[in-house]
């Protein structure tokens, strides 16, 4: 796979995942509101157990500041429904995420360790602040699972970013 980092200021990829609970998820193309867009690891991931355990707790002040929330990962259903009902998220939570859509996202693709890591393919984390008008605002990608943004701090700088109607930064390609 060649890698090709996303663009800020540029279109996400229109994307749809299948939502525990039914129905499905999106990113991409024009919205109402900003969109938090995370790509987690999966059920073998304790980082990313610690990362939502966060987000947990901050996803009203995300809310708040006008953003939807989105999150999925590789995980087949059964996997992403024992990690809801463990740890109790709240926050919608998409499964099922294929290769070719991480391949269409840019991030980093892994394959397990081990048998007992996990059964597939997975995406390294990702985190994405995308425009109301599907436009990337902010891409943190990862290729292990120790490097993501902090929350709080990313939110802070997201309101101020909306307040003062920023562009996004970073587009010299």
């Amino acid at each position: 796979m060649t890698m090709h980092k996303p663009i800020a200021g540029k279109a996400i990829p229109e994307l749809t995942f299948p939502k525990l609970g039914g129905g499905s998820l999106s990113i991409g193309g024009k919205r109402k509101l900003w969109t938090l867009f995370i790509v987690y690891r999966g059920k073998h991931c304790g980082r990313c157990k610690k990362y939502f355990a966060i987000l947990e707790k901050m996803q009203n002040d995300w809310r708040t500041a006008g953003f939807d929330i989105v999150t999925v990962s590789a995980d087949p259903e059964e996997k992403a429904k024992a990690d809801v009902a463990e740890f109790g998220w709240s926050f919608d939570v998409g499964y099922d995420l294929s290769e070719a859509q991480m391949q269409e996202l840019n991030v980093y693709i892994s394959d397990p360790l081990t048998p007992d890591e996990t059964d597939r393919r997975f995406s390294e984390p990702a985190v994405f602040c995308i425009r109301p008008d599907g436009t990337i605002q902010i891409a943190a990608i990862s290729n292990g699972p120790a490097a993501r943004p902090d929350l709080a701090e990313l939110l802070d700088g997201m309101i101020f970013t909306i307040e003062h109607d920023k562009p996004a930064r970073g587009q010299v390609t």
